[in-house]
This record gives C-alpha cells, sequence and structure tokens, in this order.
C-alpha cells in the first residue's frame, strides 16, 4: 500500500519544543512527536509513508512571509518527500500579493487554522481569499472544536453555497468534536475531509460510517503530525475495516488527484 499524508505542521527547529509545549497545554494531551522536519521524516520512513503535505501557520500577518520562507526552503530541501501548503493571513496588508508569492514559490496550497488566527471562516475579509482561489489551489482549513465558534461546519457550508468550486480540505473529517454538524451541514457536498485526529474520538465504526455517506473519493489520509505519529494514524484508518479498494482512495490516490500529481 502507499501513503501520502496530507496533515503534517513542522516548525523550525529553535522554536519547535516552545510551539509543542504550547500546543500539549491547549489540547490537554501529549503530542508524539516534536514538530521538526528530521523528526517527521524519520516517522514517513518508520510507515512507509510515500510524500507529506507539511505547512506552518501564521497567527499574525507578520508571521505570513517568514512562514513561507520556512516551507519554500523546506520543500526545495527535500522535493521527493514533501508538498508545502503556504499559509495566509486575512489581515495582512498586502493579501494579493502573499497569494502571488505563494503562487510563484510553486506552494501547492494554503493552510488556514481559523482558531488560533482568531479569524471566522465565513467573514468579510476572507471572501477575497476566496475568490482568488476558486477553483485553484487547494485549501485546507482547520474544522471545528466546541469551545471555539471560528471554523465551525456550517460556516463551511456558507462558503461553499458562494464558492463552490473551491478545493477545500476539511480537516479533522470536516470538524473536530462537531460531528453532528457535518452530518447535518457538509455530508455529500464536494468538499473533502482529511482523517486526522478524530478516529480515536469518533469511534472507527462511526467514522467508517461517514467515510461511506460523504464518499470515500472524498477522504484523504493524514496524521496531524506532530499529534500524531504516521504510523498511528495507518492504524487507526486501517481499524475503520473497509475494503482494500477504499484503504487505497483514501491512503494514497485522492491525494494524489487533487494535488496534480496522478502520474497513471
Amino acid at each position: 500500500m502507499k501513503y501520502i499524508d496530507v496533515h503534517a505542521h513542522i516548525f523550525p527547529d529553535k522554536i519547535a519544543e516552545k510551539v509543542i509545549t504550547t500546543l500539549e497545554e491547549y489540547y490537554n494531551f501529549s503530542w508524539q512527536g516534536n514538530g521538526t522536519v528530521s523528526d517527521l521524516l524519520a516517522g514517513m520512513e518508520s510507515a512507509n509513508v510515500e510524500k507529506a503535505v507539511v505547512f506552518s501557520c501564521a497567527t499574525k500577518p507578520e508571521q505570513v512571509a517568514p512562514a513561507n520562507e520556512f516551507l519554500k526552503v523546506v520543500k526545495a530541501a527535500y522535493p521527493e518527500k514533501f508538498y508545502a501548503f503556504g499559509t495566509i493571513h486575512p489581515d495582512h496588508p498586502d493579501v494579493l500579493g502573499m497569494l502571488k508569492s505563494i503562487r510563484e514559490s510553486n506552494l501547492q496550497g494554503i493552510k488556514l487554522h481559523p482558531d488560533f488566527q482568531q479569524i471566522y471562516i465565513d467573514e468579510p475579509a476572507m471572501m477575497r481569499i476566496y475568490e482568488q482561489l476558486d477553483g485553484t489551489l487547494p485549501l485546507m482549513i482547520h474544522m471545528g472544536d466546541t469551545r471555539t465558534d471560528f471554523s465551525s461546519p456550517y460556516r463551511l457550508a456558507r462558503v461553499l453555497e458562494k464558492f463552490p468550486q473551491l478545493k477545500i480540505i476539511a480537516a479533522h473529517f470536516g470538524g473536530y468534536s462537531e460531528w453532528d454538524q457535518v452530518w447535518k451541514h457538509l455530508i455529500g457536498r464536494e468538499v473533502y475531509f482529511d482523517t486526522s485526529s478524530s478516529i480515536f474520538k469518533l469511534g472507527a465504526d462511526n467514522a467508517a460510517k461517514i467515510v461511506r455517506a460523504h464518499g470515500v473519493e472524498k477522504i484523504l489520509f493524514a496524521s496531524d503530525y506532530p499529534a500524531v505519529r504516521p504510523e498511528q494514524a495507518i492504524s487507526d484508518v486501517l481499524a475503520m475495516k473497509l475494503t482494500e479498494k477504499e484503504n487505497e482512495q483514501i491512503f494514497y490516490l485522492n491525494a494524489r488527484r487533487i494535488l496534480n500529481n496522478d502520474q497513471s
């Protein structure tokens, strides 16, 4: 079986430990990885993961350029191992310029973490970003969390109504800890879900029901490294007891298609 992991956070070595500590305190559990490129590569090798989508998050507008430069350098150093998604912040004084820079840097998509960036995904400031991305670069959005309302599934449904051509990957099965809303607002729509940090809480049987209801062709394998190592994430997906053909789509074929890397 081949694997593409579509959800891996990485951080510069000098700040990785501090970031992980902050994230562990916020989510109240111990993370399996240390967030460095070398640690992710080791985990990928151990699990036979062919390639991973890596990204970082700009929680402030002034962090956008350095974060994207870091991702550009990492991708250039390991082109055979990584896809890279840039970051953007709607309060940046030159949003359109940053989007242009992401394209010119050959970053293959954009990642948003609305909870940490303190942005509502359906707020007016986001609309000019969606307008520029409509039908082009994939956009991954951290979705859900009952503690906040920045990325609730009903807000994504509003975005999809206005921009049906957006290539959106809704992380965490469409809405971490808000899967009732996922069933109500997102199931069956033209949006990808990734499997990151969800199956342990959903339960394998409930996760499999979402896969079948939404459509296996719209499900992407994801570890959420460094929260979870790729090897553990693979085991979580296998626990759903899907068919070999379904697993092949989730683990590899769907990601290859959306990332425009289909060599067949």
